[in-house]
């Protein structure tokens, strides 16, 4: 039974053979950021990547906001899936390593559709919402220190627009979010995140449970 299918190593390889659309530059930016300081901890899979390009497509997303940069993978892969004129609000709070996947944006030729800011998420996101309005974005990835997720999450609500998708990354933290004896706050922002997700009817909910977990909320 389909619910029963065991996600072996081989199985994934698999998986990966058949689906991934891999390129130079994407993995080039992979190699580059898994030797890095909790490089592998932090990227995002290349099939999440590809993923959220798809979802992008499918949204028909102009304008893209992204709340959590590191080494700009997941912003690259965003910043391609864009149409002619579309733009993609990339923020973090240094510029150290955003600066890192800056070359591998040019190179691909979307630097001119990626707006990177420096500083506090919320304050970024208070910016926004005062500059631009609600409403103003087609879709959202959260992906950014995990006891601010509620907080990312509400913004992004009044960010996207009706019917529009927020995506967010890491929603079973490794397993921990299913550990009784991981109280620590990143773990604890996921999880009240995740419980705020399961009942909000603002949205419809999906949640995958992909890489480290992602889970899509459709604005109603």
């Amino acid at each position: 039974m389909a619910h029963q299918t065991a996600a072996t190593g081989e199985l994934l390889d698999y998986v990966r053979e058949v689906s991934l659309r891999d390129d130079t530059i994407l993995r080039e930016l992979r190699e580059a950021t898994a030797v890095l300081p909790a490089g592998r901890a932090m990227q995002v899979m290349a099939e999440e990547g590809q993923l959220l390009a798809l979802l992008a497509g499918l949204t028909g997303a102009r304008s893209v906001l992204e709340i959590g940069t590191f080494t700009g993978y997941s912003t690259l892969c965003l910043a391609r899936a864009l149409p002619a004129g579309g733009r993609l609000v990339t923020c973090d709070i240094d510029d150290r390593w955003p600066a890192f996947g800056a070359d591998y944006w040019r190179r691909a030729g979307v630097e001119s559709r990626i707006d990177l800011r420096i500083g506090d998420a919320n304050d970024t996101l208070a910016k926004l919402l005062a500059d631009e309005g609600p409403g103003s974005f087609d879709f959202v990835f959260i992906d950014a220190d995990k006891t601010n997720y509620l907080r990312y999450y509400e913004s992004s609500l009044d960010l996207v627009r009706k019917g529009g998708l927020i995506v967010i990354d890491n929603t079973l933290f490794f397993g921990r979010v299913a550990d009784p004896d991981a109280q620590d706050p990143d773990t604890e922002g996921v999880r009240d995140l995740n419980r705020l997700l399961h009942h909000d009817d603002r949205v419809e909910l999906s949640l995958l449970p992909m890489a480290d977990g992602i889970s899509l909320a459709r604005k109603l």
